[in-house]
C-alpha cells in the first residue's frame, strides 16, 4: 500500500483520488504529527473534506489551537471543522485578534461568523471591505453565514450605516435582493459608491437617475455603470458631453502623457479612485503605441550615434530578471535610460545624462525631473502592496515583480 508520503511527493503531481481514498484515521494521525511536512499535512487536511472520524477531532481541534503550528495548517482545519461550536470560545477570545500567522485572524473571523457569532459582524464587514480579494472573500463568507442564520435585516440592523463598510455590506445586501443600489453611487466614500456602481443592474433605473440632476461624481459613477451594463460607448460619450466633460485637472501634467496614463490605468485603476478618470478612459481615444522593442532599438541607436556607447536594450523584465512593466532598459555611461512603452517617452534618474538631447533631437519626449515628480492625482494604482495614486515617473516607467 502506497504511503503519504509517496501520494505527495515534493516532486511532480500528488494523488488526489488515492488520497480521498486513504484511510481516514491514518490521514488525522499524519495531519496530527508535527514531525511531517506542514504542506502535505495542508493537504491531508483537504483530503479528509466530509470524513473525519469522530474520535480524531479533539487532536485536531487542539492543533487549530496551537499557536505554534503553521498557520496554513491552522487555515486548512478551520475550514475542515467549521461548524465545530465548542471551537467558538476559543474563536471569541481576545487573543485571536492579536494572532500573526498568515490568514488565521481572518479565517477565525469567518468561522464565526459561520457558527452564527453576531458579535463578530462589525470585523467582518470591515474584512469583506478589504482591498484584497481573498480577505474580502472570507469577510463575505462569514457575513453570509450571520445572513443564513438570522437574516440580512436583522445583520443590517445591528451594523447600522455609519461606517463605509457597513454601508457597502448594506450595497450587497439590497443587490442580493433585486433592490435599487443607485442611491448609493452618491455615497461619500468612493469605494461604496464603486460598489453600487459595480452592482446596479438596471440601465432603464440609471438614467431616471442621472435625469434626476445628480451631483457630478455620483452621475459620472452612474454613466460608468450604465456603459457596464450596455457598452453603449456613443451614449457614454453623450452623457459625458451633457456633464460637461469633467476631468481631474493635474498641474504639470499635459496632455500627452496624460493620454497614455489615463488609456494604460484607469480603466482598471483602484476602486477609491476619482471616476472621472474611468469616465476619460471610456470616452476618449487612446494613443497609438509604439513597436516597442523597436523603439528601444532605435533609442539605443540614437545613443550610440551620439558617441555614448549603449548597451542593448532590455525590457524591464529582463533587468530586474521577473515581473513586468512598461519600459526598456539602456544601460549607458554608467546609468540608465528607461523608453517607455506607452510613448515616445524616455528619461533618466540623471535628468541631465548626456542621452537627452540628441533623444529629443530625434523626436523622443524626455520626461525631465519636474514632470516625472508630478503626482496623478486620485488616480490609485497598485503598486508593491500600496493602492494609492502615484507619479509620473512610476506610471509612465512602470515595473512590478
Amino acid at each position: 500500500m502506497p504511503t503519504i508520503d509517496t501520494l505527495i511527493p515534493e516532486g511532480g503531481a500528488r494523488d488526489t483520488a488515492a488520497l480521498h481514498a486513504y484511510d481516514p484515521d491514518a490521514l488525522a494521525d499524519y495531519v496530527g504529527d508535527v514531525r511531517n511536512d506542514w504542506w502535505r499535512r495542508r493537504i491531508c487536511v483537504h483530503a479528509l473534506a466530509g470524513r473525519v472520524p469522530e474520535s480524531r477531532i479533539p487532536a485536531l481541534l487542539d492543533r487549530i489551537r496551537d499557536g505554534a503550528e503553521t498557520g496554513e495548517v491552522r487555515v486548512a482545519l478551520l475550514d475542515l471543522l467549521r461548524d465545530r461550536a465548542e471551537l467558538l470560545p476559543w474563536l471569541r477570545h481576545e487573543d485571536r485578534s492579536r494572532e500573526s500567522a498568515y490568514l488565521v485572524p481572518e479565517t477565525v473571523l469567518k468561522t464565526r461568523g459561520l457558527l452564527g457569532d453576531r458579535t463578530a459582524a462589525r470585523e467582518l464587514a470591515t474584512l469583506a471591505f478589504s482591498p484584497w480579494r481573498h480577505r474580502e472573500q472570507l469577510g463575505e463568507a462569514g457575513l453570509i453565514g450571520l445572513v443564513e442564520r438570522y437574516g440580512a435585516e436583522a445583520i443590517l440592523a445591528e451594523l447600522g450605516e455609519g461606517r463605509p463598510e457597513d454601508r457597502a455590506f448594506a450595497v450587497w445586501m439590497r443587490y442580493r435582493d433585486g433592490g435599487d443600489v443607485t442611491p448609493y453611487l452618491a455615497d461619500p466614500d468612493r469605494s461604496v459608491a464603486y460598489a453600487a456602481h459595480e452592482l446596479a443592474t438596471d440601465p432603464d433605473r440609471l438614467r431616471a437617475y442621472l435625469a434626476e440632476g445628480p451631483a457630478t461624481e455620483a452621475a459620472v459613477w452612474a454613466v460608468c455603470a450604465l456603459h457596464r451594463i450596455t457598452e453603449d460607448r456613443e451614449e457614454a460619450r453623450r452623457l459625458d458631453e451633457r456633464l460637461g466633460r469633467p476631468r481631474v485637472e493635474v498641474p504639470g501634467l499635459d496632455e500627452e502623457p496624460r493620454r497614455a496614463i489615463v488609456h494604460e490605468y484607469a480603466a482598471g485603476c483602484e476602486r477609491m479612485s476619482d471616476p472621472r478618470w474611468r469616465l476619460e478612459a471610456l470616452c476618449t481615444e487612446p494613443p497609438a503605441r509604439p513597436d516597442a522593442p523597436e523603439q528601444a532599438a532605435r533609442a539605443a541607436a540614437v545613443i550610440a550615434a551620439a558617441g555614448l556607447a549603449p548597451r542593448p536594450p532590455v525590457s524591464c523584465w529582463e533587468h530586474e530578471k521577473q515581473g513586468d512593466g512598461t519600459y526598456y532598459v539602456i544601460e549607458c555611461d554608467g546609468e540608465e535610460v528607461l523608453v517607455s512603452t506607452l510613448g515616445r517617452f524616455v528619461m533618466s534618474h540623471d535628468h541631465d545624462h548626456a542621452a537627452r538631447l540628441p533623444l529629443e533631437e530625434a523626436g523622443f519626449r524626455w520626461i525631465d525631473g519636474e514632470t516625472a515628480d508630478t503626482e496623478v492625482t486620485d488616480l490609485g494604482v497598485y503598486y508593491f502592496g500600496s493602492r494609492g495614486p502615484r507619479d509620473v515617473d512610476t506610471l509612465l516607467f512602470y515595473w512590478q515583480d
